[in-house]
């Protein structure tokens, strides 16, 4: 699994964003920690996607956000 953390593929459930190597949607982790479940239930519950998996595409969303901010705000300035 080194390198590739999301697998999008028209194959898998019609293109939805997944954690590599599994069948399970990017979004069922953002379900999870939203209705105030922790990783470790979600990860209970998942069994096929790693803890570090889920910490890389927390990181991943951390950063998309951040340079989302910048480029918003640059262009509402």
């Amino acid at each position: 699994m080194q390198g590739k953390i999301i697998n999008i593929n028209s194959e898998i459930l019609g293109g939805t964003p997944v954690f590599f190597g599994t069948r399970v949607p990017i979004k069922n982790l953002f379900d999870y920690l939203e209705t105030g479940d922790s990783i470790e239930t979600f990860l209970l519950d998942f069994e096929s996607v790693s803890k570090n998996q889920v910490v890389k595409v927390l990181e991943m969303s951390q950063k998309l956000i951040e340079n989302s901010t910048n480029i918003l705000s640059e262009n509402f300035a």
